[in-house]
């Protein structure tokens, strides 16, 4: 996979409004790149576009919900119109639920693959045209440990990702043709809001008070993964052990699991 320059690059990052996308848009901007950001919140999309003012980058503010057909397509026009095209796209976008998968809904499964799966994968689709012609362009998918590692109580999350890593690696394949990379950002247990805007929260697994990485970290690795032209990386330590037991001891892992179960 091609290495690549920052300072110039031309990118949007959805779900920016806060927590790891947030962190990513500003992480780009000290290094030079011109950022859309896009999320629901224009309040904390401006607070965010605030931030660009004593940065080198530029950033273009464009509120909607990327579940939206129509907002994927006005999203590459304002990245065409602002910065003259796309060389970076950042699938950020993301929700969860916690809960035993027996006693969810159809509803809860649908919003969350809408959301972490379609919209990713359909902004993906839009975006192709216009980032075959960038620089050096690049697909960025932001997934999880949990899209490695199945875990109890989140379900329906865990499948979302694990569906945005197969089709990350599918089009790593498929459009190295067209000289397009894709990098995967599998993230352990973060400081974000995440939870706070949960869809729904019936269980309160202990790891939820663990120790987490914080959204900064995550994007600045994040941004060096991009330069340096990776394929995936797991920005916590203790998340990669995880996913390390889970290739070499599944069995292990299961049984350790099995406690969060009931």
């Amino acid at each position: 996979m091609a290495k690549r320059e920052i300072s110039g690059s031309r990118v949007i990052v959805t779900g920016a409004s806060s927590g790891i996308g947030r962190e990513i848009a500003i992480e780009l901007g000290r290094h030079g790149a011109d950022v859309v950001v896009v999320a629901r919140s224009a309040d904390k999309l401006e607070k965010l576009a605030a931030a660009f003012a004593d940065l080198p980058g530029r950033c273009e503010v464009f509120a909607g919900d990327v579940t939206d057909d129509g907002v994927r397509h006005a999203a590459v026009r304002r990245a065409v119109e602002i910065f003259g095209g796309l060389d970076i796209l950042i699938n950020n976008a993301g929700i969860g639920a916690l809960g035993p998968f027996e006693t969810s809904t159809v509803e809860r499964l649908r919003k969350i693959m809408e959301v972490n799966f379609f919209a990713a994968a359909e902004m993906i689709r839009v975006a192709l045209p216009t980032l075959k012609h960038g620089r050096r362009p690049m697909i960025v998918n932001v997934a999880s440990i949990l899209g490695h590692v199945g875990i109890p109580q989140s379900s329906e999350y865990c499948a979302s990702k694990f569906a945005l890593r197969a089709l990350s690696q599918s089009l790593r394949a498929e459009l190295y043709k067209h000289g397009v990379d894709v990098l995967v950002v599998s993230p352990g247990s973060t400081e974000t809001e995440f939870f706070d805007h949960a869809i729904e929260m019936a269980a309160h697994p202990p790891w939820l008070e663990s120790k987490r990485t914080s959204p900064a970290k995550v994007a600045r690795e994040t941004v060096a993964a991009i330069a340096a032209g990776k394929r995936e990386i797991i920005p916590n330590f203790r998340g990669w052990l995880m996913c390390l037991m889970q290739r070499f001891s599944p069995g292990l892992v299961d049984l350790a699991l099995r406690r969060y179960g009931k």
